[in-house]
């Protein structure tokens, strides 16, 4: 019996070029970490499919897709790769659309040793003054969770996504209980956090980060601050059998492949990968 849920999240960044190179390296990193479950983030269709169909079948996966937003050239969205198929998959619109650049909350009940659990899935607005709009959509995603049961014998949930917003913006400490939005509280584990310590300033840069300088596909991109840590998997709060503990959590997919001028990553983005307890420490 496995313990726990091992989740990873990646904003694969659309089809950009060099798309099926990018397939093939995120294929064989994922491979080889072994998650149970893959959140992934601007996903976009190539040749009459999505990326995140093209990844599920080297994953031997089941995709789950939900689109946000659509424009002239297309569409894109948010997918839940997971090992058998889901039985119930909800999409949550959140506010503040935009003209080409409406966000969701992607939701899968998903098969575990411990029974299903839902795991999500976001996409926060991007830019760096968004940080009202990044408020009011934490505050509809913590109101979907607690409606899919947050009482101390419900099952953990599991949230994750670029939430485009560094942890000590209010909206991430709001989801981490340390502050009041909207008259609300609420309380998730940022999994980095849990089994790592960030630096303090003026003692470097801070670990964890997801949108990094070593990323060549980051540089074109300057104007939206670089060395952030962004991407993220929260936990609902541990439950006194065990279950919801954090055993491991790690920046993944970092690895560049190639040399030189041709050295590249699977994304512009680094993935998170969380090992969750989905199973009572007693069973």
């Amino acid at each position: 019996m496995a313990s726990n849920l091992r989740v990873v999240t990646l904003n694969f960044w659309g089809t950009q070029p060099p798309l099926e190179r990018r397939i093939e390296i995120a294929a064989r990193q994922l491979s080889a970490l072994g998650p149970d479950v893959v959140c992934l983030q601007e996903v976009q269709h190539h040749a009459g499919r999505t990326t995140a169909t093209l990844l599920a079948e080297r994953l031997g996966m089941h995709a789950h897709y939900a689109m946000a937003c659509e424009w002239a050239g297309g569409q894109e969205g948010l997918a839940i790769l997971a090992r058998a198929k889901c039985d119930d998959v909800r999409v949550l619109p959140l506010p503040e659309p935009r003209l080409a650049d409406a966000r969701i909350l992607l939701s899968a009940h998903v098969a575990t040793d411990g029974g299903p659990i839902w795991v999500h899935t976001t996409h926060l607005h991007y830019r760096l003054d968004d940080g009202i709009a990044r408020e009011k959509q934490v505050i509809a995603i913590d109101e979907a969770i607690r409606a899919l049961g947050r009482d101390k014998d419900s099952a953990p949930q599991i949230l994750c996504g670029d939430f485009n917003a560094t942890p000590d913006s209010d909206e991430m400490r709001f989801l981490r209980g340390l502050t009041t939005l909207a008259e609300r509280r609420t309380h998730f584990q940022d999994a980095w956090l849990r089994l790592h310590r960030e630096s303090q300033p003026g003692d470097g840069p801070l670990e964890g980060i997801t949108w990094s300088s070593e990323n060549g596909f980051t540089r074109p991109l300057r104007s939206l601050d670089i060395d952030r840590r962004i991407d993220y998997v929260y936990v609902t709060s541990r439950k006194k059998d065990g279950r919801a503990t954090v055993h491991d959590c790690r920046v993944v997919l970092t690895e560049r492949e190639g040399s030189g001028a041709d050295e590249i990553c699977a994304s512009d983005h680094y993935g998170v990968l969380a090992d969750v307890q989905v199973v009572p420490t007693s069973a």
